[in-house]
């Protein structure tokens, strides 16, 4: 239509404009981008590069000076509390309380109480700051989550025992009894011990029999004794005999 026009408009003089009104069509594109296999997706995005993060140019951020925080008045008497508790008390166990309710504490507190036992609460950060610098630092792992101290003066183990079996909500850590740290499992060995009472009671008497028993023996006529004396006389030097030999 256009080559129609500049024909009609055009004089016949055999010469062509400078500009021809042409009309293209579409170009079909043959050449497309051809698609990464999969793997080789995945190969390139575990490859790529990551530069570090630039830094940050000296001076941009204020110099950080290391300030110590000193304790304030209500954790230097906390802290003093503690000292004098563990320097009072023979037997500190750390039970961690695992939801247990107001009155299921106040019934377990009344049971301990009959037997001088006595149920302390400390915060966690003020009572590992203390074991931080004390001997009793290996005591610091214990205290996580909700604890509490069953402190006595005495070491009233089965009795806490005995108590603690009957509260589903209380469990037994581990404590310290006698300047010694003992497992859960240590506490429940340590109170399978006998009491020292009894332990006294039977060194008492192994030492009265052994005394009984020369005595009766010093009461036999004289005759008897020295027969008993060349016996053990003559036990002692059969087996010297044999020693000699072998030595020869």
């Amino acid at each position: 239509m256009a080559a129609t026009l500049c024909r009609i408009l055009l004089p016949k003089q055999g010469w062509l404009p400078f500009t021809q009104c042409v009309r293209h069509g579409s170009k079909a594109v043959t050449r497309h981008k051809r698609p990464l296999h999969f793997l080789k997706q995945k190969l390139m995005s575990v490859t790529r590069y990551i530069p570090p993060p630039r830094p940050a140019p000296p001076g941009a951020y204020p110099r950080q000076t290391i300030r110590d925080q000193e304790d304030d008045p209500f954790t230097i008497l906390v802290k003093k509390k503690m000292k004098s508790v563990f320097q009072e008390s023979k037997m500190i166990a750390v039970v961690q309380n695992s939801g247990s309710t107001a009155d299921e504490m106040i019934l377990l507190k009344y049971k301990l109480h009959k037997h001088g036992i006595t149920v302390k609460f400390f915060p966690n950060q003020v009572v590992r700051s203390f074991l931080k610098d004390s001997t009793y630092s290996n005591m610091a792992p214990l205290f996580i989550g909700h604890t509490v101290l069953f402190i006595s003066k005495e070491p009233k183990v089965k009795e806490m025992l005995s108590s603690l079996r009957t509260s589903r909500h209380m469990l037994l850590l581990g404590a310290c009894i006698d300047n010694t740290l003992l497992s859960a499992q240590g506490v429940v060995s340590y109170s399978k011990l006998p009491s020292v009472a009894v332990v006294h009671g039977e060194l008492v008497s192994g030492l009265t029999l052994l005394t009984s028993q020369t005595a009766a023996m010093l009461q036999h006529h004289p005759a008897q004794l020295s027969a008993l004396l060349q016996q053990h006389v003559k036990q002692q030097s059969s087996e010297g005999a044999p020693k000699a030999q072998e030595a020869t």
